[in-house]
């Protein structure tokens, strides 16, 4: 079975782990992973989703933090304080070499960044092919609703990290999306899979600039019937990340029917937790299949379990 799957930071880095132990060739999957969330900080391109899935797949994820690498040192990010810079957005000192290895060959060397994911990955000896949504710049922003003064307009890691996501959001856009191109090979992959996957991930946020990405919504909805979405939300909140505010702020209910709804014109099943399963019907009213299942991924075991239901379905 070929497999592509939607995906964002950590919960999709998670589900895909599952996926792989699901399958008996890791290689048959394809990730096509946001980048609205990238950003230039010190001079280097730094792709936050992607790095994540790396290294969730390549088993080396601080564990404890759910991003950046085990074992970590910070020594690079203590100097820069001693100098008064930004380090809000904490790099490690291995992380660093992620950094500086993909600005080099995207700045200096003219290389795409489908290729440097490519060489990153086989670096790490991850089996799962990755893409990015697009090789164009596409930059989440989101507006801060400001209460009585003007609305604010930030980057998507401004808002997430500086701000720790603690605040109201008015509106989130995509620039650039309108210009941009699927990363080669996206469409392909999407066209030519047996199951398309909508990963755990911020419906908005992650989710959102990879159906933005022109070509993509039209590619995913064409395979509906083959598309299986799991839910991020359970029991009106999110495991991980403020999901479940941003929905309800932009207006789309927080809650597994919520979810159902967003992602009727592209997903024909949608898993949601066994805790919603009182919610199954109301989802299905949505024109969406329910399928409950446990889908609090806590270790290997678990993510292993839920990508084996969504392969079955």
């Amino acid at each position: 079975m070929t497999v592509v799957a939607l995906a964002g930071g950590v919960g999709a880095a998670r589900m895909l782990t599952g996926l792989s132990a699901a399958v008996p060739d890791p290689s048959s999957i394809t990730a096509v992973v946001n980048t609205g969330d990238d950003l230039v900080l010190h001079g280097l391109h730094i792709s936050p989703d992607l790095d994540t899935v790396t290294y969730t797949l390549a088993g080396a994820i601080s564990r404890s933090q759910g991003w950046g690498l085990e074992g970590e040192t910070w020594n690079a990010m203590a100097a820069l304080d001693r100098y008064g810079g930004e380090s809000w957005f904490r790099l490690g000192d291995k992380d660093l070499a992620t950094q500086l290895y993909r600005t080099q060959r995207l700045r200096a060397e003219g290389a795409t960044l489908s290729q440097v994911t490519a060489e990153i990955a086989r670096a790490w000896d991850v089996g799962v092919q990755l893409l990015p949504m697009s090789d164009d710049r596409v930059a989440t922003r989101v507006t801060l609703a400001a209460g009585d003064g003007p609305d604010e307009e930030v980057s998507f890691q401004h808002y997430f990290v500086a701000l720790r996501h603690d605040v109201a959001v008015r509106s989130v856009r995509f620039d650039g999306v309108e210009s941009a191109k699927p990363a080669p090979g996206v469409l392909d992959a999407v066209a030519a899979a047996d199951r398309i996957v909508i990963c755990p991930s911020n419906p908005i946020v992650s989710i959102g600039p990879v159906l933005a990405v022109p070509g993509m919504a039209d590619a995913v909805r064409s395979r509906r019937d083959d598309v299986v979405a799991v839910s991020p939300i359970v029991k009106g909140a999110a495991l991980k990340g403020p999901a479940d505010r941003l929905l309800a702020e932009l207006g789309h209910e927080p809650s597994v029917v919520g979810v159902a709804r967003l992602y009727a014109p592209y997903a024909a099943t949608l898993v949601i937790d066994e805790a919603d399963a009182a919610l199954a019907a109301a989802v299905e009213q949505e024109s969406v299949r329910a399928v409950v299942a446990p889908t609090i991924m806590s270790g290997p075991a678990e993510a292993k379990a839920l990508g084996d239901v969504v392969l079955s379905v």
